[in-house]
């Protein structure tokens, strides 16, 4: 069988025409009402409970914000927030609205090859899934034994539908040879892990004789499989068999359910977690539809960070296997290093959340949740409790254990409300454990070697630069959002993104004619000229891409930035498009008011004197800092050299001062 991989990308030419015809207001009144507030319009916030409406949508800019949560964007963004779309998806989605016809560009050779083989693995368990689900509603043992499995489980036919549930027959290569028939090729079959080479060469089918459950990406396709075996007469099988890691499928960075759940959990501003399949489903089928699992294994940081675009909200539900329990709870400190906000259901003896789903409506178990969950570091505390007893040994090992939970959570605040309850519950003084607290923090920032302010600090003992590389030597490596340049840095891609192709001056070409020169290129040419750069990635990428595009007819670099297929970028963006700076009273020499638009050679110029002067002030602060160790002020080498470095400073800093006039403040 040949199998066809769609080879293109949405174009350039067809994004346009997707933008232009979205209007924000019509895209968001199909999910939120909206009311006329002055020139915008207000609602309800689709993606938080809210009763006091701050969504506002601006039609003349085309963007929409809630100004409670943050989330917003264009239109293109709020479908990609609401419906959970990727970018492209959301193109299509908007393109279908507005009858828009797709127009798709060819990939290049290396990229058609990468998509080539993603692709085709992805179709192989396309195929795979509709022949499972054909064995089990149409194959004679399908329909007795894996039906009548998933009947005994108490699953209605439309949920064994939504979740795309399957059989596999009890034969050794019965999938393998028909999928070989239908042209399938044997590479994906084997890559994919739905079958696997055995000692004579042949292909043996992984998933046979069990019934199939597939696992979705957050967008739909099927990424693995998860067999459970149904005849117990060869206690050497496994109970459950899934699909091993492969090029698309990272079992550490998927959630069972997560595709059919990721609505629900934005909606409900709440994630469920559960351990297995069968939670998930019977959950699903009592009305509970926020809800994922871990397929058995504990949370892992990608599994965290994809609950974590949902929601900050989790709560776990326990059966009453306390084995089971004390084993996963060493995973849910993850969670709380995330700063996420974690609450703990223990369900009746006897109970799993898939037999519990099923005695109660959805009402009946929202309710239950309510009255039983408790907060994590509570629950865990008791828990220990009850196994240190009067055991000072465990009872030691147990306050540890308490302390290295509080210790990674990330806010200031929720720790101490953590240490105040802990001592509390555990009947010790509180400044016990804050000092246990603050002793494992300070291990923690031991363990990562240097702070951010050491990291980001000259090696003040190699040769000084010479002057005319001032401004290059001091690169910061992390922690710069607090420092003064970076405030300058972003306001300098704030005009990038809102006036990047406006003329900004004239200068004459090699001809002697007057070349015009855009806000992008003079922020290029002057960084350039310093051998200068941004320091945040996103800026630097921004900021080169920006050059990149400049000279295409109709580049508008807040149209093309908001609108990027980056979500990071476009969502920076968005909020540099939104924002406004306020100019110093000083700028008010006169009584008409100029408009940033109109000042931008004033602007430009002062925001990029600002950064270079930021930055070599940074520097300096270092190194009056090392002048004081004795490493360095005992050794007269060092020493002279710190200081000629920091007279040479002091004067590229004198030249900058002298062009520095009003500046501009952030509001």
């Amino acid at each position: 069988m040949y199998i066809c991989v769609p080879f293109k990308m949405i174009d350039q030419a067809t994004i346009d025409r997707i933008l232009d015809a979205a209007q924000i207001v019509d895209v968001v009144s199909e999910f939120v009402t909206l009311r006329k507030r002055g020139v915008n319009y207000v609602g309800l916030c689709p993606f938080h409970n809210e009763k006091t409406p701050s969504f506002s949508v601006s039609p003349s800019k085309g963007l929409c914000k809630c100004f409670s949560c943050g989330k917003g964007g264009n239109a293109v963004h709020f479908i990609m927030e609401h419906e959970q779309l990727s970018y492209y998806d959301a193109l299509r989605f908007l393109a279908r609205k507005y009858h828009i016809e797709i127009k798709e560009r060819e990939l290049t050779n290396e990229e058609k090859q990468a998509q080539s083989f993603r692709e085709s693995m992805f179709i192989v368990n396309q195929y795979a899934r509709d022949y499972f689900q054909h064995i089990l509603k149409d194959h004679i043992d399908g329909r007795s034994i894996g039906m009548g499995y998933f009947r005994q489980r108490g699953f209605r036919d439309d949920i064994i539908e939504k979740f795309q549930l399957g059989f596999s027959i009890d034969e050794r290569d019965a999938f393998a040879q028909e999928a070989l028939r239908k042209g399938y090729k044997q590479e994906f079959l084997i890559k994919t892990g739905l079958c696997y080479e055995a000692e004579e060469g042949k292909l043996r089918d992984r998933f046979r004789g069990r019934v199939i459950f597939p696992v979705h990406t957050l967008s739909g396709k099927v990424v693995a499989f998860g067999g459970r075996i149904l005849s117990t007469e060869n206690k050497k099988l496994a109970k459950y068999v899934n699909s091993p890691e492969s090029e698309i499928y990272h079992k550490s960075n998927e959630l069972y359910g997560i595709f059919f759940a990721k609505q629900a959990i934005v909606k409900q501003d709440r994630c469920f977690l559960v351990e297995g399949y069968t939670d998930v489903i019977s959950m699903h089928q009592s009305g509970i539809e926020n809800v994922v699992s871990s397929s058995g294994t504990s949370l892992t940081p990608g599994q965290i960070r994809l609950i974590h675009r949902f929601t900050n909200n989790i709560t776990v539900l326990y059966d009453g296997d306390m084995a089971g329990i004390k084993a996963s709870i060493r995973g849910i400190d993850m969670l709380l290093e995330e700063g996420m906000n974690i609450k703990v259901v223990l369900l009746p003896d006897g109970d799993d959340p898939d037999s519990f789903a099923k005695k109660h409506n959805a009402t009946d178990f929202q309710a239950y949740i309510a009255e039983h969950e408790v907060d994590f570091i509570r629950f865990k505390i008791n828990l220990l409790l009850k196994d240190a007893k009067k055991d000072p040994i465990k009872q030691a090992e147990m306050i540890g254990d308490i302390v290295k939970s509080i210790s990674v959570v990330p806010e200031t605040i929720m720790r101490d409300v953590y240490i105040k309850e802990s001592a509390r519950l555990l009947n010790l003084d509180q400044k016990l454990l804050v000092t246990e607290v603050a002793k494992l923090k300070e291990k923690q920032a031991e363990k990562s070697n240097k702070t951010p302010a050491e990291q980001s600090a000259p090696d003040i003992t190699e040769e000084p630069a010479p002057a005319d590389e001032a401004y290059q030597s001091f690169i910061p490596q992390g922690g710069e959002e607090g420092r003064e340049f970076y405030k300058f840095e972003r306001l300098i891609l704030q005009m990038i993104v809102r006036y990047g192709e406006r003329v900004i001056c004239c200068i004459p070409d090699e001809n002697e004619k007057e070349r015009n020169i855009t806000v992008i290129e003079y922020v290029h040419y002057d960084l350039k000229s310093d051998d200068l750069s941004f320091h945040n990635p996103l800026h630097i990428q921004i900021l080169t891409e920006a050059v990149e595009h400049i000279h295409n007819k109709d580049f508008v670099a807040e149209r093309y930035f908001i609108a990027h297929p980056s979500a990071d970028i476009a969502k920076l963006c968005t909020e540099l498009a939104s924002e406004r700076y306020q100019l110093s009273k000083l700028h008010s020499k006169t009584q008409k008011i100029f408009t940033e638009e109109e000042r931008l050679l004033e602007i430009v110029p002062m925001l990029l004197v600002n950064f270079k002067s930021a930055i070599i002030k940074e520097e300096m602060k270092h190194i009056a800092r090392a002048l004081q160790d004795p490493d360095i002020y005992n050794n007269i080498e060092k020493c002279n050299n710190t200081m000629h470095r920091f007279k040479e400073l002091h004067e590229v800093l004198k030249a900058i001062e002298k062009k520095e006039g009003d500046r501009v403040v952030l509001r």
